[in-house]
């Protein structure tokens, strides 16, 4: 079974700010695959279904971006998975509005869920969906600027952003992480 974790922050507070990429393509994919994330469980929103022959278990974790390994650690010990099982989706700031990059390993690169995953699972090795957000403004706090909102055309370049991830994350479940990097690891236009 993959589980595939999108990275947020709970409550509509949040919702449709560049930090919670991660929770829009697990709706996209929840949607496209009739997949329903309403069962709350491991700190976390959860959903079981099937994507092509591959069991997924789609997760939203619920405890702020700065503590999602806490929710990642409980799932993989409930399901006896392995840190190799997971996919975990999130924004980047070092990547253009819209850009994806597949990684099948790395550091944390800054990113508080992610070096929480890290610290809760003991290893790097888990592959990424890292969805490019833009550069923080040099006037911006970086705090606000990630709890900011898409703005103008940026909107629209995100919904594409959240299919092709989306569609990242089924290539990877079906074809390997290799497939899915040839197809998606390429500059935006």
């Amino acid at each position: 079974m993959y589980i595939i974790v999108g990275l947020g922050n709970p409550t509509s507070r949040y919702a449709g700010t560049r930090h919670n990429v991660g929770f829009e393509v697990i709706d996209r994919l929840a949607k496209k695959y009739g997949i329903d994330v309403n069962t709350k469980k491991h700190k976390a929103m959860i959903g079981k279904g099937v994507i092509g022959t591959q069991k997924v278990l789609l997760v939203k974790p619920q405890t702020f971006m700065n503590l999602s390994g806490e929710s990642v650690r409980e799932i993989i010990d409930y399901y006896k998975a392995k840190e190799s099982d997971l996919i975990i989706i999130y924004d980047d700031i070092s990547l253009a509005v819209g850009q994806l990059r597949i990684r099948a390993k790395g550091s944390a690169g800054g990113h508080n869920g992610i070096k929480s995953i890290i610290q809760h699972t003991g290893t790097q090795e888990f592959w990424r969906i890292k969805v490019g957000v833009g550069e923080k403004p040099a006037h911006r706090d970086l705090a606000d600027y990630v709890l900011g909102r898409f703005q103008g055309e940026e909107k629209e370049i995100m919904e594409e952003a959240f299919l092709d991830a989306a569609d990242a994350a089924v290539v990877m479940i079906q074809d390997g992480i290799e497939a899915a990097m040839n197809q998606f690891n390429r500059m935006k236009k």
